[in-house]
């Protein structure tokens, strides 16, 4: 009897040692196996670039198409946002344009890019309307400091400090009222209002002082002549040269309260047109 245990013990073990024995086997085979495939692979890719581009691609598509898809948040940035600034490169501008921006940007303390933006525009209005660009961009020195979102006491609003209320419907074609605080269209429809006051006034000056609203006033309270002022050093900084030192008086704190208020000058203007 214990002969028969002891010869079925070691036929189990004879058994066990075996299976052991073909598994490794196997498993080792199955190795060398994948090793082998997986160098015939890499000889073949490397043989044939077009399948290795073919598989990456296969690879990358399989990974995008298994990605979570992840909802933007509101915060994102649109790919679109430049086509809503208002901006350029000073390099991009010619010579004389590029000197006043960067000299207005200095003064100003206002980037180059939205104001060489403005210089550029203010040289095309100048060229159809046959307005000095360097005027324009005195106005909106003056009037606004480059603000677009400047708005006075009395509703004179952007760069140059249109009254919106009374120039309403010069904005009716870019999309309404709003669009005074976009500053391409601001400076259209400013020059537009310039462009009237100086032929009603027959002069530049006294055109400034109907914009300013001094029409029919004794006093602008030195409006014109700073804007004049600001005009000539412009021209100097376009022309290459070292503007003047001699800046125009700044408007003293009595002054400022005998300046008249935004816009009675425009509406005047308009009772005589009869608008």
């Amino acid at each position: 009897m214990k002969q028969a245990l002891a010869s079925t013990a070691r036929g189990l073990r004879t058994f066990w040692s075996d299976v052991a024995d073909g598994f490794f086997e196997l498993t080792h085979n199955g190795f060398a196996l994948i090793g082998l495939s997986i160098v015939f692979a890499a000889l073949a890719l490397l043989a044939r670039p077009d399948l290795r581009e073919s598989g990456e691609a296969h690879l990358m598509g399989w990974l995008q198409s298994r990605k979570p898809v992840v909802a933007p948040e509101p915060t994102d940035l649109q790919p679109n946002a430049i086509d809503r600034t208002t901006a350029a490169s000073p390099g991009d501008l010619p010579k004389q344009q590029a000197a006043v921006a960067y000299w207005l940007s200095k003064k100003y303390r206002v980037a180059a890019e939205p104001l060489s933006a403005l210089v550029a525009e203010a040289y095309e209005i100048g060229k159809r309307t046959k307005l000095d660009p360097t005027l324009i961009l005195a106005i909106m020195a003056v009037e606004s400091s480059f603000n677009p979102f400047a708005q006075s006491s009395v509703g004179a609003q952007g760069l140059m400090q249109v009254m919106t209320r009374i120039h309403g419907e010069k904005y009716e074609s870019a999309g309404g009222t709003l669009t005074a605080f976009d500053p391409i269209t601001n400076m259209r429809v400013g020059v537009k209002v310039l462009q009237e006051c100086i032929a009603r006034a027959g002069s530049v000056e006294g055109g400034l002082r109907h914009y300013v609203g001094a029409a029919n006033l004794e006093d602008d309270g030195g409006y014109a002549g700073k804007v004049l002022a600001e005009h000539a050093r412009l021209r100097q900084v376009a022309q290459g040269k070292a503007p003047s030192t001699t800046s125009s008086r700044s408007l003293s704190v009595a002054e400022r309260g005998k300046s008249p208020e935004r816009g009675e000058g425009e509406k005047f203007a308009m009772l005589e047109s009869g608008s």
